[in-house]
């Protein structure tokens, strides 16, 4: 027996998805069109997703996703911490490295999780709430990559003292997990990342995203 459903509510997080999917907005008729459903109705849909910031219209009358979805989606960062720990905490103990989760926010990678080694001597320091701009670094390098999706791409990012002089950072971009963007690195002191470092991130950013999905 199928549940019951709301047909509005149904219709309004199509509408979300569907500006969600594009960066020059959509106009009414446009959503109309895609929708399959008469002007009259999208009027009142984005009327109301307007009243709750989730919805911005510009001078031209294109629609656009509004600043209320990033409210929303910080509520979600103390989720996806919680997915991640397990296999961030075996990346760390088993690399002797600090491990960290960074999602994209706007044009920014913020760190949301960090993990730090148990039986090290020392390491580098990362803290949660950590943010640095997409191209620098190995954790917003990683998700560049995914957005490309280039044939040559390892699958995982390396970089050599970008964030913090003397440290070497490794990262690979969380995949196919539907609305969630970033990536699960390491980071240590040392001049370059040994071999193995790579594969292991690349391993641990599948686990995050299976646990995502």
């Amino acid at each position: 027996m199928t549940a019951e459903t709301s047909q509005t509510l149904d219709r309004g997080l199509k509408v979300l998805k569907l500006l969600a999917d594009t960066d020059h907005g959509l106009t009414v008729t446009e959503l109309a069109n895609k929708l399959g459903v008469n002007r009259t109705v999208v009027y009142r849909l984005l009327a109301t997703l307007e009243q709750h910031a989730l919805v911005r219209r510009d001078l031209g009358g294109r629609a656009r996703v509004g600043l209320g979805v990033l409210q929303l989606g910080r509520q979600v960062h103390p989720l996806v911490r919680e997915a991640a720990l397990p296999a961030l905490r075996s990346l760390a103990e088993d690399l002797g490295a600090t491990a960290h989760l960074t999602l994209v926010d706007g044009s920014e990678a913020l760190a949301v999780a960090v993990v730090e080694p148990t039986w090290t001597d020392y390491h580098v320091a990362y803290r949660t709430g950590f943010r640095h701009a997409l191209d620098r670094g190995a954790a917003g390098r990683a998700i560049l990559a995914a957005r490309r999706r280039t044939e040559d791409d390892p699958g995982f990012a390396l970089t050599h003292g970008e964030l913090e002089a003397g440290a070497c950072g490794a990262a690979a971009a969380l995949r196919g997990v539907t609305g969630v963007e970033g990536s699960v690195g390491v980071v240590m002191l040392a001049e370059s990342v040994p071999e193995r470092v790579g594969p292991r991130v690349v391993e641990a950013a599948m686990e995050v995203s299976d646990a995502l999905r």
